[in-house]
């Protein structure tokens, strides 16, 4: 077997592996369902600020001036879902894992989030008219949106998989008669197992408050998810994130679906935070996040293919290429990508494989340095992947021009970057051809 044989395997292996683990696998899905939610509060930032808002929006001209009156609707809406982003997540973890591990109803999500706020301190200290004052029984927004995602999913999968194990433990299960509802039956039996891990888990953040001096949020956020946010909003944190994700698209594995635990939580992340600093009219301190990934390094889908597409009908007449191209154009503006990946094929092809690989490395600098240099604005609405480009540029930076310039440069950099590819894969193939030709005529 060939090196390259040899890590294709390897690869392939590994991705299985990845895949199959029953944490990602609740992580994944997890932030597939509360995608509709992000992007409902990503729109009612959107409408409050470019419409309802007194300074920015329509709501600025003087016979307009009534819609202010309105905003208070999608302050409502905004607050309501990306700032209790992260309670969702913890409930939805704890839901999806339960049923990974064979437990069908609601009760792992609630017990999820009953474990991770035992967790959580719920006494502040606040200034009130100059003076500093403690506030009881209350839940920071810190601890409900993403600054503590990453705690609520090591909460979550680890107050999941105590109660799963002691739910099987059949001493711990108080047995009801057989006259007594199903239902009831089952809340019995779970009472034990749930009053033992709420007391484990609130008793692990309590000992460990008590011997660091750190609550539990302060050791994950340090540790843990400020580094990995520090590197992702690197230049080169991204570029290696989509490095990877590229490799495994070459050898057939969806390579989204394998950076998505990692991606996933630390862009969302980002773009939400983007979110609430427009609303509350601040600067987005934000350059890379999810929409920058969208509309910068997934044109078209993964690897800019909407360059291959055009690229493929400037610089060759081979009519198998044109068929596909013309297929993939209607997909291909929604960036779902997978006709020309297979069809072309991209996948295990050394030569379009390069540059599929290394063009939204290309347009991910053009659009970091662009929006660095403040040509392009910072993304502040999070909007839905099948946005087509332009529109997807436009209404993720709240209207800059500037973006939509520099995506349109991407795309024609991409168009460059494949067209000597698309030259060389077709007078491969022309190659082929002869040599069949010349084959079946000396076999006659």
């Amino acid at each position: 077997m060939s090196l390259q044989d040899r890590l294709i395997d390897s690869l392939g292996s590994f991705a299985t592996r990845f895949n199959s683990y029953r944490y990602i696998m609740a992580i994944k899905a997890s932030f597939i369902t509360l995608m509709p939610v992000i992007i409902v509060g990503a729109f009612s930032v959107l409408i409050s600020n470019m419409v309802f808002d007194a300074k920015n929006g329509l709501a600025s001209f003087e016979s307009l001036a009534f819609l202010t009156d309105l905003k208070v609707i999608t302050s409502s809406i905004s607050y309501a879902t990306l700032s209790f982003l992260n309670i969702g997540a913890v409930f939805l973890i704890g839901i999806e894992l339960g049923r990974i591990n064979g437990v069908k109803t609601l009760f792992p999500g609630l017990l999820a989030i009953i474990c991770f706020i035992s967790v959580t301190p719920t006494t502040l200290q606040l200034m009130v008219e100059g003076q500093m004052q403690v506030v009881t029984d209350v839940l920071a927004k810190q601890f409900s949106d993403t600054k503590s995602l990453f705690l609520g999913m090591f909460i979550a999968i680890l107050s999941v998989e105590i109660y799963c194990r002691l739910e099987n433990v059949d001493r711990l299960k108080i047995k009801m008669p057989d006259t007594v509802p199903p239902n009831v039956s089952a809340s019995f039996s779970a009472l034990i197992p749930s009053i033992l891990t709420v007391t484990l888990i609130a008793s692990f953040g309590f000992i460990f408050h008590k011997v660091t001096g750190m609550y539990l949020y302060d050791a994950v956020y340090k540790v843990v998810q400020q580094p990995l946010e520090s590197v992702v909003q690197s230049l080169w944190g991204i570029l290696l994130l989509m490095f990877v994700a590229q490799l495994f698209w070459v050898i057939g594995i969806h390579g989204n679906q394998m950076i998505k635990p990692i991606r996933e939580p630390l862009l969302l992340g980002a773009i939400l935070v983007n979110m609430n600093a427009f609303e509350q009219g601040l600067e987005a301190p934000n350059i890379i996040t999810m929409p920058f990934w969208d509309v910068y390094m997934s044109i078209g889908g993964s690897g800019l293919t909407i360059g291959l597409l055009i690229a493929v009908m400037l610089a060759t007449k081979r009519k198998e290429m044109r068929e596909i191209a013309k297929l993939s154009f209607g997909p291909g503006v929604f960036n779902i990508n997978e006709p020309v990946i297979f069809g072309m094929p991209i996948m295990l092809n050394p030569i379009l494989a390069i540059p599929f690989i290394i063009t939204p490395l290309i347009t991910g600098s053009i659009g970091y340095f662009a929006t660095v240099m403040g040509f392009a604005g910072k993304a502040v609405v999070m909007v839905p992947w099948t946005t087509p480009p332009i529109i997807n540029a436009w209404l993720s930076t709240a209207g800059s021009m500037g973006a939509v310039v520099t995506q349109i440069i991407c795309i024609c950099v991409s168009v460059l970057i494949y067209f000597p590819f698309v030259k060389i894969a077709a007078r491969r193939a022309e190659a082929m051809d002869q040599k069949n030709i010349q084959q079946n005529l000396s076999a006659k």
